[in-house]
């Protein structure tokens, strides 16, 4: 039996960018490929009930950032390079650093950020936050370190029209350590997964390692849940990311943890009568740690491609890149020299 393990409680507030329904439906998920020779490579897919444009942005070291544009905030710049997903170029869904650190945000719908002790602190902007995390920690543990000192005010946490975002977060580094964040009322619980591999959305992750731990006595051989629904979705991306294969090749390996999270997405345009909100995967993105190897596939592309992190300038002073997901149909394999010069986005405070 799998062990859960709370590695942290403190006082926290935090948010990004997927998005909370007004309805029961779900979104996102996310699971961890372990192969051999230290081959890591995060998976996730990215649920809405509408297309969310998201461009690809590569930011070097060195550069200065803000936290809010209210007058309560932070500067801060960056000890290392990154690639950001960024979504309706205006706030940082998800992404990975130099060091092999990769964040991801979920939907969580009992997520609740403030209470009265979080107010007139420090302002932080969700559009930043994932930025924040990755331009100035290397590993999970220096993720964990920075929300003990957790002292901020989460500005931006609508969008899209008055979207709500509510959300617990899920942490990989190149040594293939994980956690997750969930919040409540100004608390945040950081987990140790330990051998879980996946997550996706409600419930909170306490409970949702009891549903795994009850699928895995049945035996996934036997019987596995097959519906779109949260717990469904993750036992069976966990299931068989412990049965898969293991390999030390990169792109064997990225085609397996690839399958692996497709087994667990919600079809494109799938609906359910009565569930208006009901969210279908619009992108996937996969993470390899160890190559530094970014790729991304947008459900209506033909193909993935992939940014290589080894062969771009992310020394202090080069310029920011971007890749314009929108003109990326006909994309496969490395489109690192297809990142062009850019200025850099422009946060939704």
């Amino acid at each position: 039996m799998k062990a859960l393990k709370t590695i942290v409680l403190a006082t926290s507030i935090l948010a990004a960018s997927c998005p909370l329904f007004t309805n029961s439906a779900d979104a996102c998920t996310r699971v961890l490929y372990r192969g051999t020779d230290s081959l890591n490579i995060v998976a996730r897919s990215l649920d809405w009930k509408t297309p969310i444009p998201t461009n690809l942005y590569i930011y070097p070291r060195g550069m200065v950032k803000t936290s809010s544009n209210m007058p309560d905030h932070i500067s801060w710049v960056s000890k290392y390079g990154s690639v950001y997903a960024v979504g309706y170029d205006g706030g940082v869904t998800e992404g990975m650093n130099e060091k092999g650190l990769v964040v991801n945000g979920l939907f969580c719908k009992g997520t609740v950020y403030n209470d009265e002790a979080t107010t007139g602190r420090i302002q932080m902007s969700m559009a930043v936050f994932v930025a924040w995390l990755l331009d100035l920690n290397a590993t999970t543990d220096e993720v964990a370190e920075c929300m003990k000192n957790w002292n901020f005010d989460i500005q931006g946490a609508t969008f899209d029209g008055g979207t709500v975002s509510a959300l617990h977060w899920g942490v990989t580094d190149a040594s293939g350590k994980s956690i997750i964040f969930e919040f409540n009322h100004g608390k945040v619980n950081v987990y140790d997964m330990g051998d879980y591999l996946a997550m996706s959305n409600d419930p909170g992750w306490p409970q949702m390692t009891a549903i795994i731990n009850y699928w895995e006595r049945i035996g996934g051989k036997n019987m596995l849940p097959g519906t779109v629904t949260s717990p469904d979705r993750c036992v069976r991306a966990d299931y068989f990311a412990h049965h898969v294969k293991k390999t030390s090749d990169a792109d064997l390996g990225a085609s397996i943890a690839r399958s692996v999270l497709v087994n667990a997405c919600v079809p494109y345009t799938y609906e359910i009568q009565g569930e208006p909100n009901l969210s279908s995967t619009q992108w996937r993105s996969l993470a390899n740690t160890r190559d530094l190897r970014y790729y991304f596939e947008k459900i209506t592309n033909l193909g993935i491609y992939y940014v290589d992190l080894k062969k771009v300038d992310l020394r202090k002073g080069a310029p920011v890149l971007k890749l314009d997901t929108s003109n990326t149909t006909g994309l496969v394999g490395d489109v690192t020299k297809m990142f062009k010069k850019s200025e850099p986005f422009t946060p939704m405070y």
